[in-house]
């Protein structure tokens, strides 16, 4: 890929500290200004439309803090074609916001045209390693920039797995020369579900490529844990984000909640509490 599609994204643009996904049940808070928010993630397929009603919000928030876009309909793991008018629109998109980081997932999410609104598995084989790197470096191409690949819980393993997914995830970033976006309560949650160790997960990864980290909550239902980003981070996942900073060093991170959605006061006073394991990771380099 050329240097000139890769030049536009670039981690220094955000501050290392812990911004939110933007909600629209937080608008008029955050329209009202006072809210100590360094930055906003802004979920891509909400606002594709041409007339979207909330362009304007984005426009007077584009000029108050920075922004990254987080996609989840590229479908990077699909058989399908790329969908290169969705390509289109994200490009369209992502030149109005000017986001520091473009993401989506290792994942595939569409079938035979249509959109399954999920993040479903891959096999953690060569031809995966393969196949996802060369559709990657194609959707880098028609957006104009690099991309962060962000890993999704696991609730089950294909039989045909010849990698580990720290492995295989690498593989993938390192064959198509993309990002990651480490979500650390996807790792726990898969850790938990698969049978392995989280830390080894988050030690193995090269740190050079991680330019942003999530943080969620997660739910138990019945014998298994599910990314349900529906309640607060749980204390190992804190634990999983102090360890992983004191490696690879203080990374912007976004807070996210989708399902029973909190005052953004209440979320801001979560976030502070990744703001200062980032401040303390500052604070140990120097």
């Amino acid at each position: 890929m050329a240097a000139s599609a890769a030049a536009r994204a670039s981690p220094g643009e955000l501050p290392p500290r812990c911004g939110l996904g933007l909600r629209a049940a937080h608008f008029d808070a955050l329209l009202a200004g006072g809210c100590d928010v360094p930055f906003l993630e802004v979920l891509a397929e909400n606002h594709l439309l041409p007339d979207d009603p909330a362009r304007a919000v984005l426009e007077r928030l584009r000029a108050a803090v920075p922004l990254t876009l987080h996609s989840v309909g590229m479908s990077l793991g699909g058989c399908d074609p790329l969908d290169r008018a969705h390509l289109a629109r994200l490009r369209e998109l992502a030149e109005f916001l000017e986001p520091a980081i473009v993401s989506d997932h290792l994942a595939w999410a569409a079938l035979d045209g249509r959109q399954l609104h999920d993040m479903l598995p891959l096999p953690f084989i060569e031809e995966a390693v393969a196949h996802v790197a060369e559709r990657l470096q194609r959707a880098q191409e028609l957006l104009g920039r690099r991309i962060a690949l962000e890993n999704v819980s696991g609730y089950a393993r294909f039989a045909e797995s010849e990698l580990s997914e720290w492995e295989f995830l690498t593989a993938v970033a390192e064959r198509a020369d993309c990002q990651i976006l480490l979500d650390l309560n996807n790792v726990f949650v898969s850790a938990a579900n698969l049978g392995f160790a989280p830390e080894s997960y988050v030690d193995a990864l090269p740190g050079e490529r991680i330019v942003q980290l999530h943080l969620a909550g997660h739910e138990r239902r019945g014998t298994a844990l599910v990314d349900s980003h529906g309640a607060p981070v749980t204390e190992p996942v804190w634990e999983l984000y102090r360890r992983t900073v004191a490696r690879i060093g203080p990374r912007p991170t976004v807070l996210e909640r989708d399902r029973a959605i909190p005052p953004l006061g209440v979320l801001l006073d979560e976030a502070r509490k990744a703001d200062a394991v980032l401040a303390g990771a500052v604070r140990g380099a120097g």
